[in-house]
């Protein structure tokens, strides 16, 4: 069984223990379980709904969660809407966001997610969608892939590498598979550049693709625009993201809320993983959660019906 391990689990448990009463939390993004699980353990008597567009994760999570019977409700979907799948059921006490790719999407070589696994070259969350990284990487032109690079993944050599891609191309070649795609890669960019890097130097391009063809963060748009719709008053909307164009989001999109005067931002800064965090999961290094409070009633708020 894939080994799962959610970042900033401790510090969301927290945020929810702390509201009196909460019991319907909806997990935006299920993966495989852990935040659903660790809700359902810390919590007595808490209900959780989970929504995931990929398939093979619900079923994953779904066996590892059937030990809590009707507490916990899987559904398939993106979480962009979320209000179309799940408003019936609503509203929630908390909405819950954990951005980016899963473990088990990364750790397997054939969903075509990692540059260190060779596989096809897929990265789609949904397989049912009909458009993959091979496509794009196959038909996209020399300007379109290097805006994509820059865009999406701040790849400094994003004009260079498109250039080869197109290039490998016009030689009738093209590219299948992420090892494919890692050598060419590791081929244009010059040595000296490589070693300066401090990372993978396919990552960016990576995480480029997968945003492009998942659309992730008109996505990420989408799912948070209907999420106070979903959530109760007083309830929490909870985001981890893992990059700069996702954090700008959400950030943005919360301070837009509380300037509407629809609630209150709890987390001033971003909260981040902790040293022992750090040290036991290094993968959380860049993750940033950051909670919202939707507008409590008038009667709850106070005389003034303004809220915290």
């Amino acid at each position: 069984m894939i080994e799962h391990v959610p970042v900033l689990i401790n510090e969301i448990v927290s945020f929810l223990k702390d509201r009196p009463g909460l019991k319907r939390v909806l997990d935006c993004t299920l993966g495989l379980g852990g935040y659903a699980g660790a809700i359902l353990e810390a919590i007595p008597g808490s209900l959780v709904w989970g929504l995931d567009q990929d398939g093979e994760a619900l079923r994953e999570a779904s066996a590892r969660l059937a030990r809590w019977g009707e507490r916990f409700q899987p559904f398939k979907g993106n979480f962009a809407d979320a209000p179309r799948i799940l408003g019936d059921y609503g509203p929630f006490d908390a909405l819950l966001f954990d951005l980016g790719v899963s473990n088990l999407q990364i750790s397997e070589g054939r969903r075509g997610f990692s540059f260190q696994t060779d596989g096809p070259l897929d990265m789609r969350m949904n397989a049912d969608s009909p458009f993959s990284a091979k496509d794009l990487v196959n038909s996209g032109s020399e300007r379109e892939l290097a805006d994509i690079f820059w865009k999406f993944g701040e790849e400094r050599f994003s004009r260079q590498i498109a250039r080869g891609i197109v290039r490998r191309r016009q030689e009738g070649d093209g590219i299948s598979t992420t090892g494919e795609l890692v050598a060419l890669i590791r081929e244009v960019l010059p040595a000296p550049v490589q070693r300066k890097m401090g990372g993978h130097p396919a990552r960016r391009v990576f995480q480029a693709l997968r945003i492009a063809v998942n659309e992730e963060l008109p996505a990420l748009e989408r799912g948070l625009e209907g999420a106070p719709g979903l959530t109760a008053p007083g309830g929490l909307i909870a985001v981890v993201s893992y990059h700069s164009l996702e954090d700008r989001i959400v950030k943005y999109f919360f301070r837009r809320l509380k300037d509407e005067g629809r609630g209150t931002i709890l987390t001033r800064r971003p909260v981040i993983p902790s040293e022992e965090e750090l040290e036991a999961n290094y993968k959380s290094r860049s993750a940033k959660l950051r909670v919202f409070e939707v507008k409590r009633s008038g009667k709850e708020a106070g005389d003034d019906g303004k809220g915290e």
